[in-house]
């Protein structure tokens, strides 16, 4: 077995990830079997609803909106369009603690993460100001633009040697 250079080996194992990350495709989410309203659905005000129960679990259900509210487990829940949420698609989704009649608000909790300090806007902006003050080392020359630029150099010396240094001397008058 051949010795194999230490950076022959971090070539060949990069190689490998790569090869293995190009198979890899990324399954697109689908909402489960029967829970995700069709056109006629959502145009009678069906919602798809992620239900989070006490102990964790989740599940999903299709209610219909009626009178800004719905019915869960026989008890009336909100759902007027501020707790309503849409993918790039148009599918209505509500996102409701089991515990609670008020469903997840992404306004409500975006004006929480702006009084709280946990919003992320802020450190994008700093991200972005860090990234352009950020001082880049100097290029270096690429290998074959030194030769090329050798060869040049060479080239014309050989040049002015064998034309006889390029010019002719002045006659005296």
């Amino acid at each position: 077995m051949e010795e194999k250079s230490l950076k022959e080996s971090i070539e060949e194992l990069t190689k490998l990830v790569k090869e293995n990350n190009e198979k890899v495709k990324e399954k697109k989410w689908k909402f489960p079997f029967g829970t995700k309203p069709g056109k006629s659905q959502r145009k009678k005000n069906y919602v798809c609803t992620l239900v989070i129960n006490e102990n964790g679990h989740y599940e999903f259900k299709k209610y219909q909106i009626k009178d800004q509210t719905f019915l869960h487990d026989t008890i009336p829940r909100l759902a007027s369009s501020g707790y309503v949420m849409f993918n790039k698609k148009g599918i209505p989704l509500v996102i409701l603690p089991n515990w609670s009649v008020k469903p997840f608000s992404p306004m409500e909790n975006y004006q929480e993460s702006l009084i709280d300090g946990s919003n992320t806007t802020g450190y994008r902006l700093l991200m972005a100001r860090m990234q352009s003050e950020k001082v880049d080392e100097k290029k270096k020359i690429a290998g074959w633009v030194k030769w090329v630029i050798g060869f040049i150099i060479v080239g014309g010396i050989i040049f002015a040697l064998v034309s006889g240094g390029g010019g002719k001397a002045p006659t005296p008058a």
